[in-house]
């Protein structure tokens, strides 16, 4: 099925599509998907769905990594995407250690806003999904429909509570795709 201008839906990366660390992934052979979560992603693409990743990268600014691997990273995440039916249209990502005070890093919505430009659609209503409460806070912002998965960050985030109103909380990026297509359907 072709992808409409009109569906999107904006996933974190880390603790969303793969598991998470808190000594970040540094290097494709760290990158491990989440089980469900790319054939997820091919759901959401065969219904129809652009799909974008919005990801805080600070490892970049921290030195821990350079573009070159975190494009490396990219690349090993779309191949495995692409043996099982799935695509990410774009991956917008922040490069910016936390203390530099960017207009991109969530929960800031430089990122949000860009998506909504290249795509010339308003967030209102899209599905953002992540795991932490700034990936929540950003959705939020510009007006998109917080999701929240229990995997990578989100029982912690669940624990400390503050959650914007209406946020939607699912086990995984597969109960939350799931959630989606049958909302669109009903």
């Amino acid at each position: 099925m072709e992808a409409r201008e009109d569906k999107l839906v904006i996933l974190d990366r880390d603790g969303v599509v793969n598991v998470d660390s808190d000594q970040f992934i540094k290097h494709p052979d760290e990158w491990k998907p989440i089980v469900g979560s790319l054939e997820a992603i091919a759901q959401l693409n065969q219904a129809g769905y652009r799909v974008v990743i919005a990801t805080n990268q600070s490892g970049v600014g921290r030195g821990l990594f350079d573009m070159v691997t975190l494009n490396a990273i990219h690349e090993k995440m779309m191949d495995a995407l692409s043996r099982v039916g799935g695509r990410i249209e774009a991956i917008f990502f922040c490069p910016h250690a936390a203390n530099v005070g960017c207009e991109c890093r969530k929960p800031a919505i430089g990122m949000f806003v860009e998506i909504s430009q290249r795509y010339s659609i308003p967030l209102s209503q899209v599905p953002c999904i992540g795991d932490s409460l700034r990936d929540l806070q950003a959705a939020e912002t510009t007006g998109a429909k917080p999701i929240l998965v229990r995997t990578g960050k989100g029982e912690k985030t669940i624990a400390t509570g503050g959650l914007p109103k209406g946020t939607l909380i699912f086990d995984d990026l597969a109960e939350a795709v799931r959630a989606i297509i049958i909302e669109e359907t009903a």
